[in-house]
């Protein structure tokens, strides 16, 4: 019997979906089960290293045997992910004697169920079917996609709902570098706190309406800005808005967005938190530095230099980052990079350890100096290198030269 395949969303929350194989195509399939809350049995002899680590956290059940035909007692769905035919035949015929829809990798045409090529774009699950043909359904999938991803979204709000907060980490510099999680949310924001680091191009994409309050704006010392930065974001959430608090790089490195969740929780404001990627990585990667490198660093060491070495508090501080071998990533410490290279240099770290500073990391700005620990303070004096900027210290700095 042949026919148009019907379309229908399954909810699969607590209820038994068997899944017959444990190779390549069980592995790609049985992440979206578990996604979905599926209650997964798996079936079979021996396992891909990805689903014997689900299987040992426990987020299904695993029989190491072959196929057995008690397995689809109250199953709702199978799933048959073998290659040997005879073997798949012979489950979908159990499946077809209890009316149990069952997908076949080996046979779409002999199977009762297809799996679509799916995207997803947070609340919205786009589902494709290609008359049985995957490339195509995988090509129409793709350009609905694309079309999802540069198509401004409706409002973060439903109707009625209460306001939330997003902080969202908008990455090093580069716009393209923000994850699609916090771009997605970006789109959909009622209100945008922005600071001063966050890539103009992602302000540029936001909807007309959208409200963006400039961080950096804000008439206050830092302690009084970070105050009124808390107020606006509270009192826009309860006024019913969605509002996105982008920050640069991550949002909780250096960037003071555990105050902001702190003040929306006592207020009673929801906060979802989005992870930007940290320059302290991404900017030292971009410029051909990898913070650790096997044989050369095993640990990296990430800190402020908004702190100088000007007290006996602050001089023990870097005392013990002398001390450390592995690689030294300093932020914001342009202004006191004298201070910290000598001091560095005084308590152990020799003179000659390779420096690299990276200005405006991962934009169409980026320049990198390399030196030394001994000469970097004049070095970028000379070389007239303005912040932002990344000073990474450590043999990490040229093990990547070619």
């Amino acid at each position: 019997m042949t026919g148009n395949p019907y379309p229908l969303g399954l909810r699969l929350a607590g209820r038994r979906v068997v899944v017959v194989g444990g190779g390549a195509v069980a592995t790609r399939r049985v992440p979206a089960l578990l996604d979905a809350g599926a209650d997964v049995l798996l079936v079979a002899p021996e396992l891909t290293p990805a689903l014997r680590a689900h299987a040992d956290a426990g987020r299904l059940h695993w029989v190491p045997r072959r196929f057995a035909p008690a397995d689809l007692d109250g199953a709702w769905l199978v799933q048959v992910a073998v290659d040997d035919p005879a073997a798949a035949a012979a489950v979908s015929a159990v499946a077809a004697e209890r009316r149990i829809f069952c997908v076949r990798a080996d046979d779409r045409a002999a199977a009762t169920a297809w799996t679509p090529a799916v995207t997803r774009h947070g609340p919205v699950t786009v589902a494709v079917l290609g008359g049985g043909d995957p490339r195509r359904a995988m090509a129409v999938r793709d350009a609905v996609r694309d079309l999802l991803s540069v198509r401004p979204q409706p409002s973060g709000r439903t109707g009625g709902a209460p306001g939330r907060v997003a902080l969202v980490g908008a990455g090093p510099g580069d716009p393209e570098l923000i994850t699609v999680k916090g771009w997605r949310l970006l789109t959909g924001a009622d209100v945008v706190v922005a600071d001063r680091l966050v890539p103009g191009l992602l302000l540029d994409e936001l909807r007309p309406d959208v409200e963006l309050v400039d961080a950096s704006k804000i008439p206050y010392g830092p302690s009084r800005a970070q105050e009124e930065i808390n107020r606006i974001l509270v009192d826009r959430a309860r006024a019913g808005k969605f509002v996105v608090r982008l920050k640069g790089g991550d949002p909780y490195v250096f960037g003071r967005g555990g105050e902001e969740l702190l003040a929306c929780a006592e207020a009673g404001v929801p906060v979802t938190v989005v992870p930007g990627v940290t320059s302290a990585v991404a900017v030292p990667a971009v410029a051909g530095v990898p913070v650790t490198h096997r044989a050369v660093a095993h640990e990296f060491t990430v800190v402020s230099g908004h702190l100088a070495p000007d007290s006996p508090a602050s001089l023990v501080r870097w005392a013990a980052l002398a001390g450390l071998r592995g690689t030294l990533v300093v932020l914001m410490g342009l202004k006191n990079l004298a201070a910290i290279s000598a001091a560095l240099v005084a308590h152990g770290r020799p003179a000659e350890t390779p420096v690299a500073v990276v200005q405006e990391g991962t934009t169409s700005g980026q320049r990198t100096l390399r030196s030394t620990l001994g000469a970097v303070a004049v070095d970028v004096l000379e070389a007239g290198v303005r912040p932002p900027a990344i000073v990474v210290i450590g043999d990490v700095v040229g093990v990547l030269d070619v």
